[in-house]
C-alpha cells in the first residue's frame, strides 16, 4: 500500500472502527504503576468525547484503502506550545488495524498530519508515547521525530 492509494478523510459515522481500535494503544508492555484496562477505559472515554461533541481544535481523520476499508484513524488536536505561545499540531491519537500494519498506513497518517499542520500554519508537530511502545517509536523516529521533553512520573503511596 502507498500513500496514493490512501485516502484519508474526517471521521464522520466512524465511532465503531476507531474505538475498536482502542485496545492497540496499550498492546505492549506498560509501566509497572498501569492498568491496561484503565488505560484503555480512559483512552476509549477521551476519543468518545472527541467524536461526540467535536470540542474546537480537535480532528479525528480516518484512512481507507483503494477498496474503500477502514485502515487506520489519527486525532489531531490543534494547541499552543508551552515555551513561544505558538501554534502546534498534536498527534493525541493513531492506530492502524492490526490487519494492516507494516504497510505504510501508519508513515501515511503521520505525512498527513505534517501536511495538516503546514496547512494550518503550526510551528510543530508533537506526540507522547510509552516507553515501551516499540513499534510506535520506532515509526516516530523513522519519520524523523525525535524527543522534546521527557515526563517522568512516580506513583505516591
Amino acid at each position: 500500500m502507498n500513500d496514493s492509494s490512501l485516502l484519508i478523510r474526517l471521521a464522520e459515522d466512524d465511532d465503531e472502527f476507531i474505538l475498536a481500535l482502542v485496545p492497540r494503544f496499550v498492546d505492549f508492555t506498560l509501566p509497572d504503576w498501569r492498568r491496561r484496562h484503565e488505560c484503555i477505559e480512559g483512552i476509549r472515554q477521551d476519543l468518545l468525547k472527541h467524536l461526540e461533541d467535536q470540542p474546537a481544535n480537535s480532528y479525528l481523520f480516518v484512512a481507507e484503502d483503494g477498496d474503500g476499508e477502514r485502515v487506520g484513524f489519527i486525532h489531531l488536536q490543534r494547541t499552543a506550545d508551552f515555551f513561544t505561545g505558538r501554534s502546534n499540531c498534536h498527534i493525541s491519537d493513531l492506530a492502524v488495524a492490526p490487519q494492516h500494519e507494516g504497510k505504510g498506513v501508519g508513515g501515511a497518517l503521520l505525512a498527513h498530519a505534517e501536511q495538516w499542520a503546514r496547512d494550518h500554519h503550526c510551528q510543530m508537530v508533537t506526540l507522547a508515547v510509552f516507553p515501551g511502545n516499540q513499534r510506535a517509536r520506532e515509526l516516530y523516529e523513522a519519520n524523523g521525530y525525535a524527543t522534546d521533553l521527557l515526563r517522568l512520573a512516580k506513583p505516591v503511596r
